[in-house]
C-alpha cells in the first residue's frame, strides 16, 4: 500500500535525517523484562492522576474502582491488538519499518489513517500538556508565597518562557535526564500524598459515597481512559523489548499495578477529603520529522492559551479522555486489527473488536457531550 518494505528500491537508499536519528548508528541494545516495566509504566502515569481522587468523589469510590479496574483491562487488550497487527504484517506481508501508531495506521489504511492516528496523538498530547499547566496554575495560586497571592494566569503565563527553550531542543535526548528526575519526583510525591492521605483519613473519617448516578458515569470514565492513555508508545517499547514473547505478560503486569496505584491514590485521596476533595489532589506531526521552531513555539502558545480559560482540572481531564483518548485507545486498535485479519478472524473475534469500536464511540460521544454540558452549566451558573 505504498509503504516501504525491506525489498524495495526505496529501501535501498538512507532516508533524510530526522529529529529522532541517531549520530551514531550503532544498534541499540534491548531492554530487559524489568527495564521494559519501568518504560510501559513511565509511558502511561501522568497528569491523570491528580484528577481521580476528584473523579471517585463525584462517581462514588466503588464505581470508580470497578472502572478503573475495566479500562486497565480493555486498555491492555487494544495495546495487544496493535502488536499483534504489526507482527501480522511484518511476518507474512513483508513490511519494515513499522515504528509508530502512525507507521501502522498509513499501512492499513493510507495517508488517512496515518492523518486520523497523528491528529488525535497531537490532541491527546496537546491535552496533557494543558493538563499539566493548569495543575501548576490551580496548585500556585493556592499557595501564599512570602504572603503574596497570584492568579492562576500569572503562573502558567510565567512558564511559558521555560516551556519556549525546552520545545526549541531538537532532540529529546538531551531531555532524558529531567524526565528521569522528573519520574523520581512524581514517586516520590505519590508516596507523600498517599501517607498524608492514611494520616488524615484516619483522624476525621469523613462521610463518603461508594456509588454515583449515571450522568457522572461518563464523567469518571473519561478520567480513568485519560489516566490510562499510553497506547501511542506501545510499538516502540515492543521493538526495544529483548524477549518480544513476554512483551504481553510484562504490559499486563504493568498495567495491573498502575491500576492498583490509580486505585489506591484515587481511593484514598477521597477517603481523606470526603465532600471537600478538590479537582486537583496536590514529535513532529505533520512536518516529517523537520526541525520546525516557529511551529513548536506556535503550539506552546496555544497549549497556553487554553490552559487559561479552562475552568476546571479534572473536568478537562475527562474531556479529552472522551474526546480524544476513547478512539486513539479503542476504537482505531480494534479496527485495525479487523481491516488486517479480516480473513481469518472467526465471528467471535470479529464481533469482540467491533463491540469495542462500537463501545469507544459510544463512551466517547457520550462523555464527550456530558462534560460538554457540565461545562456549560459552570460557565452560566
Amino acid at each position: 500500500m505504498g509503504f516501504d518494505r525491506g525489498s524495495s528500491s526505496r529501501g535501498l537508499r538512507p532516508p533524510p535525517p530526522r529529529e529522532d536519528t541517531p549520530l551514531i548508528g550503532e544498534p541499540q541494545p534491548l531492554s530487559s523484562q524489568g527495564k521494559t516495566f519501568a518504560n510501559v509504566f513511565i509511558a502511561v502515569v501522568g497528569a491523570g492522576v491528580l484528577g481521580l481522587p476528584y473523579a471517585f468523589k463525584r462517581t462514588g469510590w466503588i464505581t470508580s474502582l470497578l472502572m478503573l479496574f475495566a479500562v486497565a483491562a480493555l486498555t491492555h487488550y487494544c495495546m495487544m491488538l496493535l502488536v499483534y497487527t504489526r507482527r501480522k504484517l511484518e511476518s507474512v506481508n513483508g513490511f519494515t519499518k513499522i515504528a509508530s501508531f502512525g507507521d501502522l495506521g498509513f499501512v492499513v489504511c493510507g495517508s488517512l489513517g496515518r492523518l486520523a492516528v497523528d491528529t488525535l496523538v497531537t490532541l491527546s498530547q496537546a491535552g496533557f500538556c494543558v493538563g499539566y499547566l493548569i495543575f501548576i496554575g490551580n496548585t500556585m495560586a493556592d499557595l501564599k508565597i512570602w504572603g503574596w497571592a497570584a492568579p492562576k494566569s500569572f503562573y502558567i503565563w510565567s512558564c511559558f518562557p521555560f516551556q519556549l527553550g525546552l520545545n526549541s531542543i531538537a532532540t529529546l535526548t538531551h531531555l532524558a535526564p529531567l524526565s528521569i528526575f522528573a519520574d523520581v519526583v512524581d514517586l516520590g510525591a505519590m508516596g507523600v500524598v498517599l501517607a498524608k492521605d492514611v494520616s488524615i483519613f484516619l483522624k476525621q473519617r469523613p462521610p463518603v459515597e461508594a456509588f454515583g448516578g449515571l450522568p457522572v458515569f461518563f464523567y469518571g470514565l473519561g478520567v480513568a481512559v485519560y489516566s490510562f492513555e499510553g497506547i501511542g508508545m506501545v510499538l516502540p517499547l515492543e521493538s526495544e523489548t529483548k524477549e518480544k514473547e513476554k512483551f504481553g505478560s510484562v504490559l499486563a503486569l504493568t498495567m495491573i499495578f498502575i491500576a492498583l496505584l490509580y486505585g489506591g491514590f484515587g481511593t484514598l485521596g477521597y477517603l481523606a477529603f470526603g465532600s471537600e476533595t478538590k479537582d486537583v489532589i496536590t514529535e513532529r506531526r505533520f512536518w516529517g520529522g523537520r526541525y520546525c521552531l516557529w511551529m513548536r513555539w506556535a503550539l506552546v502558545l496555544v497549549v497556553s492559551l487554553v490552559a487559561l480559560f479552562v475552568p476546571n482540572f479534572a473536568d478537562f481531564l475527562s474531556l479529552v479522555g472522551s474526546g480524544v483518548c476513547c478512539a486513539l485507545g479503542f476504537v482505531l486498535p480494534a479496527l485495525f486489527h479487523v481491516l488486517v485479519f479480516k480473513e481469518e478472524m472467526g465471528w467471535k473475534a470479529w464481533y469482540l473488536d467491533m463491540g469495542i469500536a462500537v463501545i469507544g464511540i459510544v463512551l466517547g460521544v457520550s462523555g464527550t457531550w456530558v462534560i460538554l454540558e457540565w461545562f456549560c452549566w459552570i460557565t452560566t451558573s
